[in-house]
């Protein structure tokens, strides 16, 4: 792989990922509710997400979930149904005022952690989005694999930093929030956030 070409995928993948989607929208609104430590849950969940939803996409899953509308729908619904229902959950949590720098604790670190692998992996836009745009910056005449290895955890390293930047953006508003009625406008925006990531999802549309 050039580097021209390798510099051009670099700019592209930022792009994509600075506009928030789903993903962007659920690690924001848990930096609002938790602070930003808990960044260190849902990155982590983001990063295996994108790796596992850009392995499905290299394995055929993105070619089959655009053929197939019944599937995609599945994967949208459900995906949409659960963000609704973290938001509302989000939305009705008891307001707890937060130390600067305070962490999750392990039990719910673990819970934000799968929330976010489920809501990136199993975003189906984002499957079917990646068998398209990763040919892009393939060359056909040399081998794939090399060229997988390094896109793959490249996109997969620019989106953590991308999650991480909006999440501790959050976090750090959430954890500076004293007053009861802040935080809990707060935690209403950072689940108005989720039940929005949710609707979004909802209104996904396959690629005709």
């Amino acid at each position: 792989m050039s580097l021209d070409l390798y510099l051009a995928f670099l700019l592209a993948s930022a792009i994509v990922l600075v506009i928030p989607g789903p993903t962007i929208l659920f690690v924001s609104g848990c930096a609002l509710t938790h602070g930003r430590r808990s960044i260190w849950a849902t990155a982590p969940g983001v990063a295996l997400g994108d790796f596992l939803a850009m392995s499905c996409a290299l394995l055929g899953m993105g070619a089959l979930l655009a053929a197939s509308a019944d599937l995609f729908d599945l994967l949208k619904w459900c995906g949409a149904a659960y963000l609704i229902w973290l938001g509302v959950k989000s939305w009705r949590a008891e307001v707890r005022p937060l130390r600067p720098g305070a962490g999750c604790a392990p039990r719910q670190g673990r819970r934000l952690f799968a929330q976010a692998f489920v809501i990136t992996a199993l975003n189906p836009k984002s499957i079917a989005f990646f068998v398209a745009f990763l040919p892009q910056f393939v060359h056909q005449s040399e081998p794939l694999w090399p060229q997988f290895c390094v896109l793959v955890p490249t996109f997969v390293v620019l989106a953590v930093i991308n999650a991480s930047l909006y999440g501790l953006l959050a976090g750090t508003v959430r954890e500076h929030a004293q007053d009861p009625r802040l935080l809990r406008r707060l935690n209403r925006i950072g689940g108005g956030a989720l039940i929005g990531a949710g609707i979004m999802t909802a209104a996904m549309r396959r690629a005709s």
